[in-house]
């Protein structure tokens, strides 16, 4: 249970670090630059230069390894799941007849804006349509609540996602 404590604790506060684009310093920067120049997660960039730096360690002073490879292990899982549910967000998709009234909620009341797609519906073949955006929870939660008492035909599909890159989101 120490150890678990002792790992999670400094992998929530590199987290939250890296979450910002800083870090703590140590290996922690060299893993920022080979997140910058590769396609490694930051967990995963830590995990390498973590191994690289107690393989050499261990060469060096000869040192027994012990809990280093589960430890490091652990503590790139955690810091990946970490930075993930900080970023965590939830895409819509909203089948329904009428669209205006969800998309002037979307956008006057949430700030946020949506895409409005005609489809037609594959079993009544009728013209339905499709409204597209991606919020944060709390609008999430206030978009669904206000679907449900205006709109009890409306279809929701509602997705996690942690990586949305555009405006109000992500840069590039």
């Amino acid at each position: 249970l120490e150890l678990c404590f002792a790992i999670a604790l400094p992998a929530l506060g590199s987290a939250i670090l890296f979450n910002i684009g800083s870090s703590s310093g140590g290996t922690d920067i060299i893993a920022m630059i080979l997140k910058k120049y590769s396609s490694f997660d930051i967990g995963k960039a830590l995990l390498i230069s973590d191994a690289v730096d107690n393989g050499i360690r261990i060469f060096i002073f000869d040192i027994e390894p012990d809990v280093f490879p589960a430890g490091l292990s652990i503590r790139s899982f955690m810091i990946d799941t970490f930075i993930e549910s900080f970023n965590l967000s939830k895409y819509f998709n909203v089948v329904c007849d009428n669209p205006e009234p969800i998309c002037d909620y979307i956008v006057h009341t949430l700030g946020r804006s949506a895409s409005v797609c005609l489809a037609k519906g594959a079993y009544s073949g009728n013209d339905k349509y499709i409204i597209l955006t991606a919020l944060n929870r709390m609008q999430a939660v206030h978009l669904r609540n206000f679907i449900r008492e205006n709109d009890k035909e409306a279809f929701i599909l509602i997705s996690n996602t942690s990586e949305i890159i555009g405006k109000g989101f992500h840069s590039v």
